[in-house]
């Protein structure tokens, strides 16, 4: 589902016109974006957590030219859904049927 799609799914549900749910997303996505660069997490009950996840300094390997580089630590922006959610999915009868199909 494309982010078009989410909107326009937003918008019918509610009644609300699809520019004013583009606006709301689209701060809700600034926001995400701007408090977890100044290192905060967010926490949305009932649907997880966006959080910042230090990768320890690691060395990598270059096959192609056999040469090793250093990857210094960092931080990447990570997704944890809520044990709701997830046994939400765990319980989804077309979850179940999508995935037997492939």
């Amino acid at each position: 589902m494309t982010k078009a799609e989410v909107i326009a799914e937003i918008s019918t549900k509610t009644g609300i016109e699809k520019a004013d749910v583009l606006m709301t997303v689209e701060a809700f996505f600034k926001v995400v974006k701007d408090s977890m660069t100044e290192g905060n997490n967010i926490y949305v009950r009932g649907f997880g957590s966006f959080v910042n996840k230090k990768r320890a300094r690691k060395v990598a390997r270059n096959i192609s030219k056999n040469t090793s580089l250093i990857i210094e630590e960092h931080y990447i922006p990570s997704f944890k859904p809520s044990k709701t959610f997830v046994a939400k999915i765990k319980n989804s009868k077309k979850v179940k049927s999508t995935a037997a199909k492939a």
